[in-house]
C-alpha cells in the first residue's frame, strides 16, 4: 500500500483526504492519504520523518510551505515562488513542487478562459505569489495590487514583466483587465469584496481563491456584471489534481474529485 499525506498545523479542517482517497478508489490504487500535524517549528523534521516512514508523497500547507524548502530539491516554479506544497519522495533528494500556480491556471482554462492579455492579481502573499508567477509564465501581463504597495513592489520585481500597485488603483486596472484573481482572504469571514463592483465588466474572467463561502461577494458582483466566474474550489481541486498526477503517473478522475470536494465544503 502506498501512503500519501498532508503536513500542516492545523490540518483537521483539510478537504484533501476525502478528495484524494476518492481518486485512489476510482483509479484502483491501493493507497491511503493521511494527515500529520507536527509542532509549528518542525516542518523540515516532519518531511525527513515522512521519508523515513516510506511516505510516497506529501502535501504541505500552512505554516510549513517555506520551512520545507531546505528539506527538498525545489523544482523551478517552487524555487521562484519560494514555497513548496507538494513533495515527491520517488527522487533523491525529494523534489518539491508548488501546485498552487497550476491550480489557478487550470481552474481558469477549465472554464474556457484564455490566458492572454492583462491580469490583475489582488494580494502579494503566498497565494498571490503563486498566481502571479503562474499567469506570467502563461504569457500574461500581470499587475499586482496590494494593500501594502511595498510588498507588491517586491513581488513585481521577481515576476517577469509585472507591475506593482496599491488598492486605490484597482478601478483603472480592472477596467483594462482580461483576468482578475483575488488571492487574499477578503470575503472569507465577512460579506465584502476587495474590488469595487463598478470596476467589473462582462469581458472579464474572475477567479476568487476563497472557497468558504463558495459564492463570495466578489463572484456575485462579477456575475451581475456579466463576467465569467470561477470559485475557489476549482483552484483547490486542480492543485490536488496536479499533486495526484505527479505522484501516481495516472490521469486524475477530476469529476469524482470535484464532486467529493464540493460535498465537503
Amino acid at each position: 500500500m502506498d501512503v500519501y499525506g498532508l503536513v500542516g498545523n492545523p490540518v483537521g479542517h483539510s478537504l484533501s483526504p476525502p478528495m484524494h482517497e476518492a481518486a485512489y478508489e476510482v483509479v484502483g490504487l491501493d493507497a491511503r492519504y493521511v494527515t500529520f500535524e507536527p509542532p509549528a517549528d518542525a516542518g523540515g523534521a516532519a518531511v525527513t520523518a515522512a521519508e523515513t516512514l516510506g511516505v510516497a508523497g506529501l502535501n504541505v500547507t500552512i505554516p510549513f510551505k517555506q520551512d520545507v524548502l531546505d528539506a527538498v530539491d525545489p523544482a523551478d516554479m517552487a524555487a521562484r515562488i519560494g514555497a513548496v506544497n507538494t513533495i515527491d519522495f520517488s527522487t533523491d533528494p525529494p523534489t518539491g513542487y508548488n501546485t498552487d500556480a497550476v491550480g489557478a491556471t487550470r481552474a481558469l482554462t477549465h472554464h474556457g478562459v484564455g490566458l492572454a492579455g492583462r491580469a490583475v492579481v489582488v494580494g502579494a502573499g503566498g497565494a498571490g505569489r503563486a498566481v502571479a508567477f503562474g499567469l506570467a509564465d502563461e504569457g500574461m501581463d500581470v499587475a499586482i495590487a496590494n494593500r501594502t504597495v511595498e510588498r507588491a513592489t517586491e513581488l513585481a520585481a521577481e515576476v517577469p514583466g509585472a507591475t506593482a500597485h496599491g488598492l486605490d488603483g484597482l478601478d483603472e486596472l480592472v477596467a483594462e483587465a482580461d483576468v482578475l484573481v483575488n488571492a487574499t482572504s477578503v470575503g472569507m469571514e465577512e460579506d465584502r469584496s476587495p474590488v469595487p463592483a463598478d470596476a467589473l465588466h462582462a469581458d472579464l474572467a474572475v477567479l476568487d481563491a476563497v472557497y468558504d463561502p463558495i459564492n463570495t461577494r466578489l463572484l456575485r458582483d462579477a456575475e451581475a456584471a456579466g463576467a465569467t466566474t470561477v470559485d475557489g474550489a476549482w483552484m483547490l481541486l486542480y492543485q490536488g489534481v496536479e499533486a495526484f498526477e505527479r505522484w501516481t503517473d495516472e490521469a486524475a478522475p477530476v469529476d469524482k474529485m470535484n464532486s467529493v470536494l464540493r460535498e465537503r465544503i
